[in-house]
């Protein structure tokens, strides 16, 4: 079920992407060259591009591990000139991200302190309605360098991101 999807046009400000995905290992991929280039049409520097595609693989990572459901969703928005928004939605309402220290030989436990220190900020939402969530949103907001291009290159259309 993996999406392919465009820039989603606001009224005002930068495009924003909400794909589906499979929620399956290899989405991660997907996930981290969805934001590369939302980075790139931002016209942010390298360092953003590196940390959002780190950031999203670690969610997706997690998702993948520890959540329920064939599907997640994908959120990459810009909602401010300095602030980047990054998240991933599962149907696990259950299991919510704990920060912890894993032992020094663990294999896994170590995508959260990374998010946790390059993070302006981190949270999580249980969504739906009523006592019964019906998921987990993950979202990590980042620094943008406010200095950069509130735009993409002049000329250049927004550009279609293929997920698969």
């Amino acid at each position: 079920m993996t999406a392919m999807t465009a820039a989603r046009p606001r009224m005002k400000g930068h495009p924003g992407y909400r794909p589906t995905a499979n929620r399956v290992p290899k989405t991660a991929e997907a996930a981290r060259r969805l934001g590369r280039v939302a980075m790139a049409v931002w016209g942010l520097d390298d360092d953003a591009e590196q940390a959002a595609a780190l950031v999203m693989s670690e969610l997706v990572a997690n998702a993948v591990r520890h959540a329920q459901g064939p599907s997640i969703g994908l959120t990459v928005n810009r909602p401010a000139t300095d602030r980047v928004y990054l998240a991933v939605t599962d149907r696990s309402p259950g299991r919510p991200p704990q920060l912890r220290t894993p032992e020094e030989d663990a294999v896994h436990g170590r995508g959260l302190l990374l998010i946790d220190a390059i993070a302006h900020r981190w949270g999580y939402d249980l969504l739906g309605a009523g006592r019964q969530p019906s998921g987990t949103r993950v979202w990590v907001e980042l620094t943008a360098d406010p200095m950069s291009p509130s735009h993409p290159v002049p000329g250049h259309p927004p550009r279609r991101v293929d997920l698969r």
